[in-house]
């Protein structure tokens, strides 16, 4: 697997964390690390979020998203946004958004 590189670039563009970010390849992609901890990444051309357990049925409810399975096990908390669901820069800054604030919420690794 791979990751698309525009899409790693279009989120550096639109995403305003407020704080830095550290860029690590992982699962087979790129994962965005804030304060230690995983907020979002890609996965070839979808953004992979890391929302929460709290927040997770909600997110799941959103057009284009589903859960994150690698193994054949979700990952509660989780979730997989199709390219579809991240087409429009809005939405693409909306999900992580979403990502930095659950991440945002951890203690600093």
């Amino acid at each position: 697997m791979a990751y698309d590189e525009g899409l790693l670039q279009r989120v550096r563009e639109v995403s305003d964390t407020g704080a830095e970010w550290v860029e690590k390849k992982m699962f087979g992609g790129v994962a965005i690390m804030l304060n230690g901890n995983m907020a979002f990444g890609i996965v070839e051309d979808e953004l992979m979020v890391r929302v929460g357990p709290d927040a997770y049925e909600d997110a799941l409810a959103q057009k284009h998203c589903r859960e994150l399975d690698f193994t054949g096990r979700p990952m509660r908390g989780m979730v997989m946004v199709s390219a579809a669901g991240i087409d429009a820069d809005e939405d693409l800054a909306a999900w992580t958004r979403r990502g930095v604030a659950f991440a945002g919420s951890l203690p600093v690794k």
